[in-house]
């Protein structure tokens, strides 16, 4: 066989998604229309975006990747919950907890390893335990092979330096974002939907500008140039992460003691609901290969549907999930090939794990004597 027949198939895959990368529109200027705020109760000091201009403090480094001896951690700005499921109207959130040891994570996960999904429930501010949680709920999923993950999300804000390393986290380790009813991504918290592969929203997001704390600033010159550098490392964070810089510059327009929500055009136009562009253009060639482009032409149309027709902020996340699992069929998915890589993967592990169950209950059932 010659090199060009040889080479052909893949060229021709390239060249297509390649016109496919090229016919995608600018994302929509976000609308006029007057703009929805409303007053935030938690925007004391601790909460909304806080940026401080103090080094964190040095730590011994240890690789917690390649050992058990995990440096002492306890989660004291927020409540976090383990769940090895994804029906929180029947099964809760799991249990709380807060000691971060190697241990304390293990017992918690272990049960999901056969499930082979992980929800990580948390409700409170966005700061430096926070990040150490996602890190090491992270680690330990992928120590257990779980590799559909879920970090169910309601928080006021917090500190954007933290806020931009946990993102950072939460893109390097594949996981789906929540905003639940009734739950609220706010100021900080808005850079985290950035990091997420999917992001499935049904409460409310909004900014509001950064708050300086521990400045030495005397004019609004010298108070605008720490926040200029703020405000460039936002910037960097969201390109590398698929977002819209416009998000950042918001942050630095809406006054703190307000809070501007965010429509749903302006979440589409901004990168941060369903998929993420960044993401999905990394795993396209990945996916060209494993699973074929008829796959990835059936996921890109799959995920147009989807968020014309379910994935609307207001509806319960439960609600976008079922309309999601009704669409598939529709797309050829769940895909007989790449089950795991179809949507919603992240909901069928559940599934899996109790029909595998029930078939081992049934083929260890004692066989009766026919008379």
């Amino acid at each position: 066989m010659s090199l060009r027949s040889s080479t052909a198939p893949f060229l021709a895959a390239f060249l297509v998604l390649a016109m496919a990368a090229c016919s995608r529109q600018a994302p929509p200027t976000p609308p006029a229309a007057a703009p929805d705020t409303q007053t935030s109760a938690d925007n004391g000091p601790d909460f909304g975006a806080v940026s401080v201009d103090v080094a964190p403090p040095k730590k011994k480094t240890v690789d917690i990747a390649k050992t058990t001896e995990w440096p002492e951690a306890k989660l004291e700005s927020g409540k976090a919950s383990i769940s090895c499921s994804t029906d929180y109207v029947a099964n809760g959130d799991g249990e709380a907890f807060s000691n971060l040891g190697f241990f304390t994570l293990l017992d918690a996960m272990l049960p999901c390893k056969d499930v082979g999904v992980v929800r990580l429930r948390y409700k409170g501010r966005v700061a430096g335990d926070f990040t150490t949680l996602v890190e090491r709920v992270s680690n330990m999923a992928t120590r257990m092979g779980i590799r559909q993950r879920i970090l169910d999300i309601d928080s006021s804000g917090g500190q954007v330096e933290d806020a931009i390393r946990a993102g950072d986290v939460i893109a390097n380790t594949n996981w789906t974002m929540w905003v639940r009813e009734g739950a609220v991504c706010h100021s900080a918290c808005v850079l985290l939907l950035a990091g997420g592969d999917d992001r499935v929203i049904s409460g409310a997001v909004g900014v509001h500008r950064i708050i300086r704390i521990q400045s030495d600033a005397t004019s609004r010159a010298q108070l605008s140039a720490e926040l200029h550098e703020v405000h460039d490392a936002m910037k960097e964070y969201l390109e590398r992460n698929g977002a819209s810089v416009a998000v950042a510059d918001f942050m630095m327009t809406v006054p703190n003691q307000s809070l501007r929500l965010l429509s749903p055009d302006e979440l589409q136009a901004f990168g941060l609901i369903g998929r993420n562009a960044a993401q999905e253009d990394l795993e396209r060639i990945g996916l060209v290969r494993r699973c074929g482009l008829d796959f990835v032409r059936r996921e890109d149309a799959f995920h147009r549907a989807f968020a014309q027709r379910c994935s609307q902020p207001g509806q319960d996340v439960d609600a976008i999930n079922a309309c999601g699992l009704a669409l598939r069929p529709q797309f050829g998915f769940p895909d007989k090939k790449c089950a795991d890589e179809s949507p919603l993967a992240e909901l069928d592990a559940q599934a899996k794990a109790a029909a595998d169950a029930a078939e081992e209950a049934g083929d260890a059932a004692p066989a009766h004597a026919t008379q």
